[in-house]
């Protein structure tokens, strides 16, 4: 937050519940356990709740008491618009991950934004940040103001994307997600917590992609290993990618490995991935 600091002082302080939440409740779609993620002073959490519908606020400002369950729905009104790119890529993730698998989130984004980058606030006179924001996930509902997107799971969709891999089944834990990019467990794994990281869009390797893939992988390694951390506490990594058949590459579309190491869980680790050749690892 040090290159946007001021982003929660674009909350408005409404009377009633926002619009989007209101046409997403008229809808039928706000079910089962809600989070309002980036609820500002927190008016749609208190008209759902009003409504019968268990929500619950966060906001990084006005509520700060990060959540500890996952949700059947998550709404996300008007929060990426006023982040800075690397700000958007971590409630992308946070959402992925506080959502139940069979969930759905909900994000919308302004659609009449005259003016783009740092302004000074008609109100606080300090600068804060606007941006336009699409998102590759279902468009739920558009006008000339807004438009609400529908995400759900990577592995809970059918893409039917020439050239996008195909779907992790439905029963694979998602550990985290981004618009181009996602993670889940080995199928096979060399040691606990051994995860993947594969963007959504098919290529032979690594050196395919395009910058922003990688920069998206990079993000997502980064994620991952903060969560591996927490959950199975190693006491190292091994991390990388293999390509082309003779570095040992059986599934050719690129995944990155993010291996968890623990002490004493080889005889002599010194030479990390040296050791894809054996006899060179101990240097």
């Amino acid at each position: 937050m040090k290159g946007n600091p001021n982003s929660h002082l674009t909350a408005k302080e409404r009377d009633k519940v926002s619009y989007p939440t209101r046409k997403l409740y008229n809808k039928g779609v706000i079910r089962g356990e809600v989070l309002d993620f980036g609820s500002g002073y927190g008016k749609d959490a208190e008209f759902l709740n009003a409504k019968g519908i268990k929500c619950t606020a966060y906001d990084p400002y006005h509520a700060p008491d990060y959540p500890d369950q996952q949700f059947d729905t998550i709404i996300c009104q008007y929060v990426l618009n006023v982040l800075l790119p690397e700000e958007q890529a971590e409630v992308l993730m946070s959402v992925s991950e506080l959502l139940k698998p069979s969930g759905k989130a909900y994000f919308t984004v302004r659609r009449d934004l005259k003016r783009f980058g740092y302004r000074t606030h008609y109100v606080h006179k300090v600068p804060t940040y606007q941006c336009n924001v699409k998102l590759p996930y279902k468009s739920f509902f558009k006008n000339d103001f807004c438009e609400i997107y529908e995400y759900r799971h990577f592995n809970q969709i059918d893409n039917g994307k020439e050239g996008i891999f195909e779907n992790p089944s439905p029963d694979t834990e998602v550990i985290s997600e981004l618009a181009t990019v996602y993670s889940i467990y080995d199928k096979y794994p060399v040691s606990k917590g051994h995860a993947l990281v594969i963007p959504k869009k098919k290529s032979a390797n690594y050196f395919e992609m395009s910058d922003k893939e990688k920069t998206a992988c990079q993000i997502m390694v980064e994620r991952v290993k903060d969560i591996l951390i927490k959950k199975y506490n190693p006491d190292g990594f091994n991390i990388g990618f293999n390509m082309n058949e003779a570095a040992g590459q059986t599934v050719f579309h690129t995944h990155m490995h993010i291996i968890p190491r623990y002490k004493g869980d080889v005889e002599n680790p010194r030479g990390g991935i040296r050791n894809v050749i054996p006899e060179l690892g101990d240097y």
